[in-house]
């Protein structure tokens, strides 16, 4: 950080003096026209460059998330929130079971395929002691709710008004499914939808 503002400071310090110029005699020679505008182009952008690495060097990915990578071997970032239903529920207290985190929408497409598919298998895993947890991704409460009881979804489903939850979790579109083991380690991710044979061969991993 410190390196990158001492580049940008030297490199704006030299856009100014590019500008200034030294002093020039009323008889002296002028100079290039054209070099001195390429100069200060080219500090210009050394200056906005080394800016732009200082920042990157401090800024956490995502607007205010400090989260860590949400992928395989990690520790599954903090979720808790409101559900569709009012309630209040926090990842962590699902530690010691296996957990499926589902981000989805009700105007998603691939979802739609996947509720099913999810309830099916949760009530068949119900003696593993397998959770679903749902975060609706950039949609209506009222129409996400719709759309979670006209597929009979028993899981609980969190909202995410702030974006919150999708930026700390790296989600850039519905569905993303995480796999979760009783550690809270992300065992697997799956961007797009996840059919049968996708979610038996997941489930596997964290059900050992």
């Amino acid at each position: 950080m410190l390196a990158a503002f001492l580049i940008a400071r030297r490199s704006l310090a030299g856009l100014r003096a590019v500008r200034a110029g030294p002093r020039r005699s009323l008889h002296a020679p002028c100079g290039s026209p054209a070099r001195t505008r390429s100069s200060t182009r080219h500090a210009f952008a050394a200056g906005l460059l080394a800016l732009a690495l200082a920042g990157c060097a401090t800024a956490p990915i995502g607007s205010g998330s400090t989260a860590a990578p949400a992928g395989p071997g990690a520790l599954a970032p903090a979720l808790a929130g409101t559900t569709l239903d009012g309630a209040t529920l926090d990842l962590a207290s699902f530690r010691g079971r296996p957990v499926i985190v589902n981000f989805w929408a009700s105007w998603c497409v691939p979802c739609r395929d996947e509720f099913p598919l999810f309830r099916d298998e949760l009530a068949l895993h119900t003696g593993d002691g397998l959770a679903i947890v749902g975060v609706v991704f950039k949609d209506d409460d009222a129409a996400a709710l719709g759309f979670q009881r006209s597929f009979g979804a028993s899981w609980p489903s969190l909202t995410d008004h702030d974006g919150a939850h999708a930026r700390d979790w790296r989600i850039a579109a519905p569905p993303q499914t995480y796999f979760i083991d009783r550690n809270g380690i992300i065992q697997s991710r799956q961007i797009g939808e996840v059919t049968k044979a996708d979610f038996e061969r997941q489930l596997a991993a964290i059900l050992r």
